[in-house]
């Protein structure tokens, strides 16, 4: 065998085989009827009543006390954990009485999923149990799984060393430790609650590719590959911004999709190279319109997810109740410096990030050293939900010019928790001018700045076809789940975060639980 294996795993495969030549089967196909959840019995259950008279669940087998003829034992399930009575006399009557003592004594390991039917009772001890009459092996485990331990003050972790195990093996991290499971379905909930909110609003979520000839939408690098039959270069998506607005000029009134894209950039406890991405457009609506529906939609989500809109992330109590807080970005940078900065040309950013101890790279135009004094002095300030409006045009070539403050767009971003959580905009949508901003945009790129936006020309096609006054908005969903979910990391709310290559695998024979 080419593994690698520990001496608990060696055992564990003898088991497997001894259970084969008992004739019993370690891995059966057929549905096995689960009726109950360890929860719904919990819940449900009153003593002396005849409910949960005939119960079937399923789970992992987690422990096991062996007291001669029978055993208690736990299974647990996606909603938690029961204890299960196990007599040899119910189990194996008659002349299989020593298949007990083989299977259930010997060779069933910790990690194994099977399937119990019995009825509900409370112990000698208190203790709600199912007591077993049928007891089905549904898979074998192989792997020992991490020990798991409650400390003095009754906290649970588990002995596994290594931090990055729980994200590379996190269908054992769920296992060990259920309480992340909450933080996903919590995820999930934020999510559907911003469908629903959405959808009742008569916006149409709708899908674009993924794969693209031409990247847009957002200032990033792209991850690169090629398509073979049609021998020309792809890049999967930075942002679906570009599309969306496609479908406003073709004739939708609102659109909006939840999607997956890539940014090939560094790595943080904020940063995933492939995130997920809400994007949302409405005809016939303007940024101011769109930070009244973005403080209506998180106070929404918030209750439907929480039942309140006052969070706690951390050290602070968040609340997403409406109105919040707002600031023009150089209204911020002010506020918190000391500074006007609004009639600077770009030297004077420059001496300006140089007097804060801000370095700034020599390829960044002004709208770049704006943004890296508002992220050095302002951002961190701002842990309730907050806007930051009216941005320089250099740092928006997407977004609509204001309409009595010369340079500045229409454009918000929404900061939470000190992160950005959303932007957005009143939508350019003057071809000329669009054009002429991509042209700027290839000017930076020639700087060196690697970030700088493509001229699409098809985009800009599809503008000279007019499209109607829009707002569009992007909400980093990760990063929003952070919040949601109080996680310091966003690899704590998402199932695969990207790691680096792994390490060599080392023996495992220490994580033995039996």
């Amino acid at each position: 065998m080419s593994q690698n294996l520990s001496e608990q795993e060696l055992i564990r495969r003898e088991n497997l085989q001894k259970m084969i030549d008992l004739g019993l089967e370690p891995y059966p196909s057929k549905t096995f009827p689960v009726t109950h959840l360890a929860k719904e019995v919990h819940e449900g259950f009153k003593e002396g009543s005849t409910d949960f008279q005939e119960v079937t669940l399923a789970g992992r087998f987690m422990s096991r006390r062996i007291m001669g003829k029978a055993s208690f034992a736990e299974i647990q399930d996606s909603s938690g954990r029961m204890q299960i009575y196990v007599s040899r006399d119910d189990i194996c009557p008659g002349e299989n009485k020593d298949l007990y003592n083989q299977m259930f004594k010997k060779l069933l390991d910790l990690g194994d999923f099977v399937g119990v039917t019995g009825h509900a009772f409370i112990t000698k001890t208190g203790t709600l149990s199912i007591h077993v009459k049928e007891f089905t092996l549904l898979s074998k485990s192989l792997k020992p799984l991490p020990i798991v331990k409650t400390d003095a003050e009754g906290n649970s972790y588990d002995e596994v060393t290594d931090p990055e195990f729980k994200y590379r093996q996190r269908y054992v991290d769920l296992t060990v430790n259920p309480e992340v499971r909450e933080t996903f379905v919590q995820r999930s909930k934020m999510i559907n609650a911003m469908r629903n909110f959405m959808a009742e609003k008569g916006y149409l979520e709708v899908e674009t590719p993924v794969l693209q000839p031409m990247y847009g939408g957002a200032a990033a690098r792209p991850f690169k590959t090629h398509h073979n039959t049609l021998d020309v270069p792809f890049y999967l998506r930075i942002a679906n911004e570009l599309y969306l607005k496609r479908l406003i000029v073709g004739g939708y009134d609102g659109v909006f999709e939840f999607a997956k894209d890539f940014r090939n950039e560094g790595m943080s406890r904020f940063h995933n190279p492939e995130f997920t991405m809400m994007e949302l457009y409405v005809s016939y609506k303007d940024y101011e319109w769109m930070m009244d529906f973005t403080e209506e939609m998180l106070e929404y989500v918030a209750l439907q997810v929480h039942g309140t809109t006052d969070l706690q992330v951390g050290e602070n109590t968040i609340s997403f109740k409406r109105p919040w807080k707002r600031y023009t970005m150089f209204g911020a940078i002010e506020h918190f410096t000391g500074i006007d900065c609004s009639e600077m040309d770009e030297e004077a950013l420059r001496q300006t990030a140089k007097d804060l101890g801000i370095h700034v790279d020599k390829e960044l135009g002004k709208g770049k050293i704006i943004d890296e004094i508002f992220g050095e002095k302002c951002e961190h300030e701002l842990i309730q939900p907050t806007f930051i409006t009216d941005y320089p045009v250099e740092m928006s070539p997407l977004a609509k010019k204001h309409p009595t403050k010369p340079g500045i767009v229409e454009r918000f971003e929404g900061i939470c928790n000190a992160k950005e959580i959303c932007n957005a905009f009143s939508e350019l949508n003057d071809p000329i001018d669009q054009r002429q901003r991509f042209e700027d945009q290839l000017e930076l790129g020639k700087r060196g700045d690697e970030e700088a936006m493509q001229l699409d020309e098809d985009y800009l096609r599809a503008l000279e076809y007019g499209m109607p006054p829009t707002a569009g908005i992007g909400i980093g969903i990760d990063r929003l789940a952070m919040i949601m979910t109080n996680q310091k990391s966003i690899q704590d709310v998402l199932f695969f975060p990207q790691m680096k290559p792994e390490r060599a695998v080392v023996s495992e024979a220490d994580n033995e639980t039996d």
